[in-house]
């Protein structure tokens, strides 16, 4: 008698079935269907994680943009006279310095506007 593999067969199956819990209609509930929507879900997750670093530097971009202008500076002249002052500051904290305390924001534009 041959071994026709049961076991595994079901387990694949509800593995898929239970990574899809929550999609709609037949993505969920039948197995074809479900397998394709999760290999399409695992690309949408790989491209999106990408994205949101992209998305997020934008983000940081317009909030030193919006918390420069009233300096009297653009941000492409607020970026290059950090980098003539040698300031180690990153993107990412400088937003946060700009958004949480613009009083310390207020002191690193105006050494970079002394450099």
């Amino acid at each position: 008698m041959r071994t026709k593999n049961g076991i595994v067969h079901r387990n694949r199956r509800n593995r898929v079935l239970k990574a899809t819990k929550g999609f709609r209609g037949a993505r969920h509930r039948l197995y074809r269907i479900a397998k394709a929507a999760l290999l399409h879900a695992g690309h949408n997750g790989f491209v999106g994680r990408r994205q949101k670093k992209r998305e997020m530097r934008s983000l940081w971009i317009l909030r030193i943009n919006a918390a420069v202008r009233p300096h009297g500076l653009s941000y492409s002249r607020f970026v290059n006279m950090l980098a003539k002052t040698g300031v180690q500051l990153n993107r990412k904290m400088l937003a946060d310095l700009a958004y949480v305390d613009p009083a310390a924001f207020a002191a690193v534009v105006e050494t970079a506007k002394k450099g």
